[in-house]
């Protein structure tokens, strides 16, 4: 169901979090849950794993983690702002969590534009105690790529958090 690779990275970030005593929140759009579910398809990824927000609708975003919906009118669900709102109001609203995670994008085969093309995700990672990063990657490939693609930079991102500590 899962795919291996992204199965193999998931356990290694769950070893990561454990041995560091580190709490995982997710606040995901276009993986709709995949980054959270990957993570629980480990053995001992209660210890690791606090909660996940499925926030794909913008309502999700403003109601379920905090995103103002200034934020959502003036640059749009895909973006660095959007991404970085995400995750800290993941943060925020996890009650065990020290690390979220949030990303959005656009994993097509529809829905790009000029400005923003399929492939497109933005990603954010927030720490307590940590500042908060960014990204963003416009993957190749067809949803699944995207979406397998996603998946594994959100794991690098949260374990170049477990650096920062």
């Amino acid at each position: 169901m899962i795919d291996d690779d992204i199965l193999k990275a998931a356990s290694v970030l769950i070893t990561r979090c454990k041995a560091q005593g580190e709490m995982i929140a997710t606040a995901e759009s276009c993986t709709g849950g995949l980054i959270t579910g990957s993570l629980t398809a480990v053995d001992g990824s209660s210890s690791v794993v606090d909660c996940g927000f499925v926030t794909y609708s913008n309502e999700a975003k403003h109601h379920l983690i905090g995103v103002g919906n200034d934020l959502l009118e003036q640059f749009g669900a895909v973006s660095e702002p959007v991404a970085r709102a995400m995750c800290e109001g993941a943060l925020e609203r996890a009650p065990n969590a020290s690390i979220a995670v949030s990303v959005t994008g656009i994993a097509g085969p529809g829905g790009g534009t000029d400005t923003k093309p399929v492939g497109l995700v933005h990603f954010g990672c927030a720490g307590k105690d940590r500042s908060t990063v960014t990204y963003h990657e416009v993957f190749d490939g067809d949803r699944h790529a995207v979406r397998k693609a996603t998946v594994l930079k959100a794991f690098e991102l949260i374990s170049d958090m477990l650096d920062q500590k």
